[in-house]
This record gives structure tokens, C-alpha cells and sequence, in this order.
């Protein structure tokens, strides 16, 4: 039984961070980023098995074609971004796990012929139809977790039922706003995503999250619920500005006023969540039978002109860099993501992903690790209701097994714990470190 320390003692939680939004690029209207010569496609891309290339070097392909399908349980297929020749597989570092994965080269012959896609009805469609369409595509979760989208659909018979779809519109994370531009820009085509998926889990009951500092994207939103055929009741949320509300957990917290057992997922208490991107990409995937080979991405901090582009997976974050002015002489740091979870690349000749919706580049100022001053301040932030000092004490002290019983399969790793640490201790990667070190005792984490 987890206990909380600060209900036990009376003390109110704060729950979570206010960090500065830095929201610069959100009357940034969509645009389409330049086409790149050149792409490398990791071959994962998600959470789960790596795909495995179907095409062979010399080979020309056409957007949209399949050059790398799903294998196992849990996978997710690629598709070519530009159209061109393959050219010989190579490995490179992942920009998101830092291990080295396969990936596929296209050389772009600068034409971009696209492929040609079969439409569909989704009212005409069986669910396994709806599901083949989602894996097809290719689609994983756009807001940042990367797990394949068919895979979160597809409910076995014995698991719990859904009665309630929450669609995460949060964008709590600084800087970024790309589902904001895409709530306010297109929410016609998020709402029809979001009625397949309705239409796929038999669910009559969704939620849009959005939180408060979006008025009009909520305003976007509302207004074109009113006017969108539904099959049930669908209702906008304004929640309060306060990161991380964008994590899954939270927002079932915020919303429907429920909490996920640890160690389980949203689908254990009959919830789904989706985000507004992923949405929108089961919309192109079902209706006009388009894969996923692009998104919006926000390209924000130290850059002549902060925007939002639609961008080409396998394209080189210096190819969005350049198209936003190029980045300031004093920048030394470009992360993939926001500051509170976003990952730090090694150079701006890294490939953009599916799961990349902000480039971020800022000027990075190190702060000295120093010992741990029990101020409380990270149990304080902890949105899980966790302390956070214990596990780095622990890692610190190799007591791995005992990081269970300080329940870290419950940690979102959102990085509240480390935003004012007075120590400048990195909690989040001795977090990451001591579940990796958990795997390998057997146990199991998220």
C-alpha cells in the first residue's frame, strides 16, 4: 500500500511545477518545412520491436511506400519520406535511447512523387479493417510516447471495457505548441479521428483536455464539436496550467477524477487516451489511407524565427534550424522535445522522428551535482505523489531491488522532481537508470 506522507501530515501538495510557458511560437501559423535531399530512417522509431527493412539498396521508392514493416506483437511499420534511391543500410546512434539501431537511407530525386492511397468510409469499415488501416499507416502516439497506435486499440476480449476516451490537447510542456496550432488550424480533422476511434472501441463518452492558457484552441474546439457528427457525447475540458498535465495519469486525475493502479495503463480502468496529433493521423490513415511519414514540429528558443513546420521524418533537425534563420552564435544545446523531458542531441545532423514535436535550441548552463539537502522539494512537485530523493539514493547505493518498495514503476520520469532542485542533482536520470537496472532483476516497469 503506498502511503502519501503529505495527506498523512496535512500538508498540502503542490503536485506538479509552473515552469514559463515560452510559448513564442503560438500565433506561428502552420507551415510546410523544406524538402529534404536526403533521409535516414531509424528503424525504431517507438516503443517496441524494431521494423524490419523490405527494401534493398538501389531500390527506388515513392513517399508513402512501405520500406520497413512491423514485426512481433508490438511494432510499428516505416514508410519512405521522400521519394528516391535507397541506398545501402547503416546504423546510427537512436536520438531517443542513445543505442545504436539500424536505419534506411533515401536519396531524394527531388521530385517527391507520392504514392497512390485507397479512401475508405469508416462507417463501411469492420473493426479489424479500421485496426489493419491504423497498423498500415504506421502510426505510434504523437505525443511523445511512441507506442504503436493499432496496438493501443486493439483490446483483447478479456480486458476491461472502455467507456470513456480522453483526447490530451494539454501541451503542457514550455515552448511547444504544434497540437495547439493543430487544435485551432485543423480540429475538424482531429474530431474525425477521434470519431473513428469512437466508432473502433464502441465508446459513447469522450473528453478533450486542454489546458487553459489555449483559449482558442479550446474555443476551436468547441465550436467544431458543435457542428461534427459524433456517435456520442463529446465535451471540452479547460484545465489548469500546470506541468506535467499533459501525462496520461494526471489527466485521468484532472478529468475524470481517477487514478491508474501502478504498474497498469489508462485501458486497466476502461480509458483511452489519445493525442490530438495521433488523431489527426488516424484520420489520413482511415479515411484516405495515408501513412504517417510527417508532423508538425515547433522549432523554438535560440533561432532567427521560431515556427511551426510540417516536417519529413529522416530529415536533418539543421535543415528546420535553417529554415528558421539559422540559431544564435551562444546556442550550444539542441533537444528533441521540451526542457522538462526532451532529449539533448549529439548535432543538428540527427534525424527527426515520429515521436519529435519540438527541435529546441537554447544555451545550456551546467549546474554542479552536488549532495542531496532533504529539502523535500522533489517529493513536494512529484504529480505521482512519490519522493524522489529515495531513488537516487538508492541508485547512488546499487539497492535496486529495493527501489520497488519506493513504488518508481509509478514515476512518469515528467522531471517536476529536478526542475528546482537547489542540489542541480539530474533525479529523472538516476530514475531511468535504476528502472533499467530493475529490468534486469526481472521486475517489471512501464
Amino acid at each position: 500500500m503506498k502511503v502519501d506522507l503529505f495527506e498523512v501530515l496535512g500538508i498540502r501538495r503542490a503536485e506538479g511545477v509552473h515552469p514559463p510557458g515560452h510559448k513564442t511560437t503560438s500565433e506561428a501559423m502552420i507551415e510546410r518545412a523544406p524538402l529534404p535531399e536526403r533521409v535516414v530512417l531509424p528503424m525504431s522509431q517507438h516503443i517496441g520491436a524494431p521494423a524490419t527493412p523490405v527494401v534493398a539498396p538501389g531500390d527506388h521508392v515513392v513517399v508513402g511506400q512501405r520500406v520497413a514493416e512491423a514485426v512481433g506483437a508490438c511494432s510499428a511499420s516505416i514508410h519512405a519520406t521522400i521519394s528516391g534511391e535507397v541506398k545501402p543500410l547503416t546504423t546510427i546512434v537512436s536520438p531517443t535511447t542513445g543505442t545504436p539501431t539500424g536505419a534506411i537511407v533515401i536519396e531524394g530525386d527531388g521530385e517527391d512523387t507520392w504514392g497512390t492511397f485507397e479512401a475508405a468510409d469508416p462507417d463501411s469499415l469492420s473493426s479489424e479493417e479500421i485496426l489493419a488501416r491504423i497498423a498500415d499507416a504506421g502510426i505510434v502516439g504523437l505525443g511523445g510516447a511512441a507506442f504503436p497506435t493499432h496496438v493501443k486499440l486493439n483490446r483483447p476480449p478479456e480486458s476491461p471495457a472502455i467507456h470513456t476516451v480522453l483526447v490530451n490537447g494539454a501541451e503542457c510542456e514550455p515552448h511547444i505548441t504544434s497540437d495547439d496550432r493543430l487544435m485551432r488550424e485543423k480540429p475538424d480533422r482531429i474530431l474525425a479521428g477521434l470519431r473513428v476511434v469512437m466508432q473502433l472501441l464502441s465508446v459513447h463518452r469522450a473528453y478533450v483536455g486542454i489546458e487553459d492558457n489555449k483559449p482558442r484552441a479550446i474555443e476551436a474546439m468547441r465550436q467544431t464539436i458543435q457542428k461534427a457528427d459524433l456517435p456520442g457525447d463529446v465535451s471540452v475540458i479547460a484545465l489548469g496550467t500546470k506541468y506535467p498535465m499533459g501525462a496520461e495519469k494526471t489527466m485521468i486525475k484532472a478529468v475524470l477524477g481517477r487514478e491508474v493502479p501502478e504498474g497498469g495503463f489508462p485501458t486497466d480502468i476502461g480509458v483511452a487516451v489519445q493525442n490530438v496529433a495521433t488523431l489527426a493521423a488516424v484520420a489520413d490513415a482511415v479515411l484516405d489511407g495515408r501513412p504517417l511519414v510527417e508532423r508538425v514540429v515547433t522549432i523554438a528558443g535560440s533561432v532567427a524565427t521560431p515556427r511551426n513546420l510540417i516536417s519529413r521524418f529522416g530529415s536533418p533537425a539543421s535543415l528546420l534550424i535553417d529554415a528558421c534563420g539559422g540559431m544564435s552564435p551562444d546556442a550550444n544545446s539542441i533537444v528533441f522535445g521540451g526542457p522538462m523531458m526532451g532529449i539533448a542531441q549529439a548535432s543538428a545532423d540527427v534525424p527527426l522522428l515520429k515521436s519529435t514535436n519540438c527541435v529546441l535550441i537554447q544555451r545550456e548552463v551546467a549546474g554542479i551535482e552536488r549532495d542531496c539537502i532533504r529539502c523535500g522539494r522533489c517529493i513536494q512537485r512529484c504529480p505521482m505523489g512519490l519522493m524522489p530523493l529515495m531513488y537516487v539514493s538508492h541508485v547512488k547505493k546499487d539497492m535496486i531491488a529495493e527501489l520497488a518498495g519506493y513504488h518508481v514503476l509509478s514515476c512518469v520520469e515528467c522531471g517536476a522532481c529536478a526542475y528546482d532542485c537547489p542540489a542541480s542533482i539530474p533525479i529523472v536520470s538516476y530514475i531511468k537508470l535504476g528502472k533499467a537496472k530493475l529490468r534486469q532483476l526481472g521486475r517489471r516497469t512501464p
